[in-house]
């Protein structure tokens, strides 16, 4: 007896769909959230490739990085380097940014989330202080 079962299927089963979203709007909150943290807009984590450009400036980084997180293969060794920076931006170390890589679901929930604050980049409060000054943001009353 031959199965004639379409292997895509569950794609189209309701269930499955309603649980996706349900993932989806969970972790564009948490990034929302990593997002206020830092002192930009939540709604930037909404929109491709901006969404990049401010985790750049998140981590310190200039804006050419959102380019080389675009190419294929290279962007593997700079999205690596991009969370690095942006878990020490948040006071954590490199466990975390292993964290971030593989289990994104449950570590940018517990940075968007958690207790972790913005140090500025890489945790440097003296960089935080020039990043703040060369872009003019008020990070405390954006918090």
């Amino acid at each position: 007896m031959e199965q004639d079962y379409d292997r895509y299927s569950i794609l189209y089963n309701p269930a499955f769909i309603i649980c996706w979203l349900a993932v989806v709007i969970f972790l564009l909150a948490a990034q929302w959230k990593v997002f206020v943290k830092a002192g930009q807009p939540g709604w930037a984590c909404i929109i491709p490739i901006y969404n990049i450009y401010i985790m750049t400036k998140i981590a310190g980084k200039p804006g050419i990085w959102t380019l080389w997180c675009l190419i294929p293969v290279v962007n593997i060794v700079f999205v690596i380097w991009l969370y690095n920076m942006i878990s020490k931006s948040f006071g954590h170390d490199e466990g975390f940014t292993v964290g971030l890589l593989l289990l994104g679901i449950i570590f940018w929930p517990i940075l968007g989330f958690g207790k972790s604050k913005y140090l500025g980049p890489y945790g440097n409060a003296e960089a935080f202080r020039a990043y703040q000054e060369q872009h003019k943001f008020d990070f405390e009353n954006k918090q």
